[in-house]
């Protein structure tokens, strides 16, 4: 009787190591997902939102640097107008623009 306790005892520690283990890796991943997997989803939203949101006169700052207003929209690229020169238009896709900054924000 006595190898049968110690044996059952031994199968009661190795589950309650098996779900403790279990446990912890869950714990682990849902941490990797909520510090580095939701923050960049929720940034890609907002992206999406913002460029939804394009409008005509708005000014514009891509990703390259360089700071413009938005002169003409179509379905996934914009026509922007750098600096003073009103001939220095050049068509990008949308997802070149990293901020926007609306043209009626200041009224």
């Amino acid at each position: 009787m006595i190898l049968l306790t110690d044996t059952a005892a031994a199968a009661g520690n190795a589950t309650g190591s098996l779900i403790s283990m279990v446990a912890i890796y869950g714990v682990l991943i849902f941490a990797m997902w909520f510090f580095f997997m939701r923050p960049q989803s929720k940034e890609k939203k907002r992206l999406a939102e913002m460029l939804s949101n394009l409008e005509c006169g708005d000014c514009v700052l891509t990703t390259s640097g360089f700071y413009g207003i938005i002169i003409d929209i179509s379905d996934d690229t914009v026509i922007v107008e750098f600096g003073n020169n009103k001939n220095c238009r050049i068509p990008m896709d949308k997802s070149a623009i990293s901020k926007v900054e609306k043209a009626n924000a200041g009224e």
